[in-house]
């Protein structure tokens, strides 16, 4: 019998609560990069890169937006009180993926074992208390201080990815992943929109950049007293879903519940399976693409096709608003296609990992010979990451077709380490971009397209669809040719036993 305040609330949720949760999933993805990209625009009002007298060498110099070169003198922007190198800026907006690295899997472990709920809830919340305190931070202690306050945010962000998979392996059914994936996923285009845009906004004129970490270190603690009311890690543990839906769910999802005694995480078996490592090899190339343009864009926009800030913020987030309408189609593309049985889920992730990996190479290249044509560079851009859509329904998604019952760990593992792009690309570009000339950044995105094409292939290549066999031994068994041990927690157990009365014997 369902207590009566259950059914009030019951009555009063009409929408699914799986759809709430992709909502509530979206606005987190959306609030994660808002913090997480805020700095990059952010940085190009805080650094006073001009020196009076000194013009820019560049034969192939873009033309100032603006116009404010007069009398020899570049102005000042009003608020840059930093004087920080090209590949110190580099380092600066790096150190959030050192961070990011770190808990992944450890976010993942937290999420299998307790549920994703608070895993992702806290994690957050921390990265919305460490922005609001940026100002203050980076005023005290400069780039050493703001270099160890990034990699704090990007520690207390890490467990989002992992949490927010095991809670969407545990809510999601199979074919309703690829649209699911791509909405709540999407999010992550629509923090990039948002904050590009509102960092603008917040900056234009003689806006203090400051504003912009307030603003969103608000925004953050605000999403968390939502999340934390609406959202639960599991249908079983929901106190107001309909008997109805929370039916469906247990006969079609294929790891619904954390119940009973887990298995431990079968890693002897995911490092030697060939999809897990075409799906970490994707992971690479397409995180190295895209933090080229999440994280330098701006700088790109701003110093060598000489835009100004106000009109940097809404050029900056029109990308992200063709990737975010891109996903959500190609999403319902690619369930369409495997619902009909025009292409199986395996093909699917392919041609859709492929579309997101080889379309933002040609269209970076294409960007970077268009030179000072403004109109043309931000259309290729804009294609560039439209195309790069293709990526939620292809192979972000892929974690949950191997391994439903660990895709916390399982993209724990594909996250925590593609992040080394993240790593890698802002001091890359900032050492091959040292005077930040038209030719420099264009050896950056060469660099960028091998990586893509590259890694791709690989995918292409030994990318699977199909739940692995070390994902459920109970159902699928052991391979033939498997020689490395038990997976399964009683076998675990029983060959300990064994050892130990081997050892006894021997004494």
């Amino acid at each position: 019998m369902i207590p009566r305040w259950r059914q009030i609330l019951i009555k009063m949720f009409i929408v699914p609560q799986r759809y709430i949760l992709g909502i509530m999933g979206l606005l987190a993805m959306c609030n994660a990069y808002t913090m997480r990209v805020c700095l990059n625009l952010a940085v190009t009002q805080m650094v006073n890169n001009t020196k009076d007298g000194e013009f820019h060498s560049d034969p192939d110099a873009c033309p100032d937006e603006s116009e404010i070169l007069t009398n020899s003198t570049i102005y000042y922007k009003p608020h840059a009180i930093f004087d920080w190198s090209e590949s110190t800026q580099g380092l600066i907006l790096s150190g959030f993926y050192y961070g990011y690295a770190i808990t992944h899997i450890p976010g993942g472990y937290l999420a299998e074992r307790y549920g994703g709920k608070w895993t992702l809830g806290l994690g957050l919340l921390s990265t919305a208390i460490f922005t609001l305190l940026t100002p203050i931070v980076v005023k005290a202690g400069g780039a050493i201080a703001l270099f160890i306050l990034r990699v704090l945010q990007g520690m207390g962000e890490g467990t989002t990815m992992p949490a927010l998979m095991i809670v969407l392996a545990r809510w999601v059914p199979p074919h309703e992943r690829a649209r699911q994936g791509a909405v709540v996923f999407g999010g992550a285009q629509i923090g990039n929109i948002f904050g590009s845009f509102m960092s603008g906004f917040l900056m234009a004129g003689d806006g203090d950049w400051a504003n912009v970490f307030y603003f969103f270190g608000c925004f953050g603690i605000l999403w968390f007293l939502f999340w934390s009311v609406l959202c639960y890690s599991t249908p079983n543990t929901h106190p107001f879903i309909s008997p109805e839906e929370l039916k469906y769910l247990n006969e079609t999802v294929t790891s619904s519940d954390v119940g009973g005694v887990r298995n431990p995480v079968p890693w002897k078996a995911i490092v030697r399976s060939v999809p897990v490592w075409a799906l970490l090899f994707a992971a690479i190339g397409h995180d190295w693409g895209y933090y080229t343009m999440v994280t330098d864009l701006p700088k790109y926009m701003t110093d060598v096709l000489k835009f100004n800030i106000a009109t940097t913020g809404t050029l900056t987030a029109m990308p992200y608003l063709a990737m975010w309408f891109s996903a959500f189609f190609l999403g319902w593309l690619c369930d369409l296609f495997v619902k009909k049985g025009w292409h199986s889920i395996k093909m699917g992730r392919i041609i859709h990992t492929t579309i997101a990996a080889t379309g933002p190479a040609i269209c970076i290249i294409l960007a970077s010979y268009a030179g000072c044509d403004r109109f043309a560079a931000v259309a290729y851009f804009v294609a560039s990451m439209a195309l790069m859509g293709g990526f939620y329904s292809g192979m972000k998604v892929n974690a949950l077709d191997l391994a439903p019952n660990y895709a916390g760990s399982l993209t724990a593992m594909i996250n925590g380490t593609s992040t080394i792009s993240g790593i890698i690309t802002p001091y890359l570009i900032g050492l091959l971009t040292p005077d930040s000339t038209l030719v420099q950044w264009r050896l950056a995105f060469w660099v960028c397209f091998a990586v893509l094409v590259g890694t791709n292939v690989i995918y292409c290549i030994w990318a699977d669809g199909k739940q692995q066999w070390w994902d459920d031994v109970r159902q699928y068994g052991y391979p033939a040719d498997w020689s490395h041990g038990p997976l399964k927690m009683a076998e675990v157990d029983k060959e300990k036993n064994k050892q130990k009365e081997a050892q006894g014997t021997s004494l």
